[in-house]
């Protein structure tokens, strides 16, 4: 099942930039360009160091420059994770385009690799929810309250992954078919957000 490969591979990304955690630690990324595990582990390294970003920004004594030029990153990080879903789903474009289509095939309402795109971010939740639900110098009841929520994520992992595998068969079987629309965003595209357009000399 795909999720298996996944899923492993979110969480060694994730414990690789936890032996630095620091957001300008560069990616070391320990798969062959040609596979699809290289794409996955680039696009978790980009939410992993996202993560870290909102959590640096969220600082109620930060510099306001500084915050500025973090939220700058955070939007420039937002159009690279995109681009990165996008890549992955040209994989599996590519992957299943000999797929004879099903008369009565049905579209998804996401794509797969917007559905690995919240199998990331989950497996950054779990991470850091274990840290909390584990931390020595926190309370037993803030610990047990974490505890409970990372069941919740546990479970979710499962069904989420479930689905991904389910909705990969259903397209390798011809049941249910890919149509990727670009995401088009347009705040930071010069020719589309007006406050940069209006500006622009």
């Amino acid at each position: 099942m795909f999720s298996e490969i996944a899923f492993p591979v979110f969480e060694q990304s994730i414990n690789d930039y936890h032996k630095f955690d620091n957001v300008d630690q560069p990616v070391n990324n320990p798969f062959d360009k040609g596979k699809i595990e290289h794409l996955l582990y680039a696009k978790n390294w980009i939410d992993t160091v996202q993560w870290h970003l909102e959590d640096i920004i969220r600082n109620p004594e930060i510099d306001p420059v500084a915050a500025l030029a973090l939220k700058r990153r955070i939007d420039a990080s937002n159009q690279e994770r995109t681009d990165m879903v996008e890549y992955i789903d040209s994989y599996f474009l590519q992957k299943y385009a000999g797929v004879q289509v099903k008369d009565n095939a049905k579209i998804n309402s996401e794509s797969p690799a917007w559905a690995l795109d919240r199998l990331s971010i989950l497996a950054l939740k779990i991470y850091h929810m274990h840290e909390e639900a584990t931390r020595e110098n926190a309370s037993e009841e803030h610990r047990q309250k974490c505890t409970e929520k990372l069941n919740v994520l546990l479970e979710q992992k499962k069904d989420l992954s479930t689905a991904i595998d389910d909705l990969l068969i259903d397209i390798e079987n011809g049941d249910k078919y890919m149509k990727v629309y670009k995401q088009m965003k347009m705040y930071n595209d010069e020719e589309l957000n007006p406050v940069l357009y209006q500006n622009k000399k």
